[in-house]
């Protein structure tokens, strides 16, 4: 994608013009995203406190008896978003989905064990390990680019 910034004091408001042969999802997303009035908060709730979390600081998020978890060096907090409004809210560039019921944050991902038969187990920069459901692995395989 090319990017193209044109300044000039004739302009009272910021004006977008996007060029393309065809509507990809790259484009889809992107215009979604321009469209959005403000920036959406993603806050996450612990010992009956909320707290606003960035998400560079999220290492993992995942769903267990009913509810959504956010995991940070800091410790765990509950959501009240769905894993999908959160794959949607999350740059795709860095949180990939790794199964069901979990979400996974790239730039936090120490390592990836290929050597489970149909599966790959992803080491997180705090120790811990999630598992990537088969039905995922492809997509895993095709970021990962093997």
């Amino acid at each position: 994608m090319q990017i193209e910034v044109k300044i000039n004091a004739s302009y009272e408001e910021p004006k977008i013009i996007l060029l393309t042969a065809a509507m990809t999802e790259e484009v889809t997303l992107l215009l979604k995203k321009l469209s959005e009035a403000s920036p959406r908060m993603l806050v996450g709730s612990r010992d009956s406190q909320l707290t606003v979390l960035e998400p560079e600081d999220l290492l993992r998020i995942y769903a267990n008896s009913g509810k959504v978890f956010a995991v940070t060096e800091q410790g765990e907090y509950v959501l009240r978003l769905r894993l999908y409004e959160l794959e949607e809210r999350l740059s795709h560039r860095q949180f990939v989905r790794i199964s069901n019921s979990e979400i996974v944050n790239l730039k936090k991902v120490k390592s990836f064990d290929l050597s489970f038969a149909g599966t790959i187990c992803v080491k997180l920069s705090n120790g811990t390990a999630a598992y990537v459901s088969r039905r995922y692995v492809p997509k895993i395989k095709q970021i990962l680019g093997i």
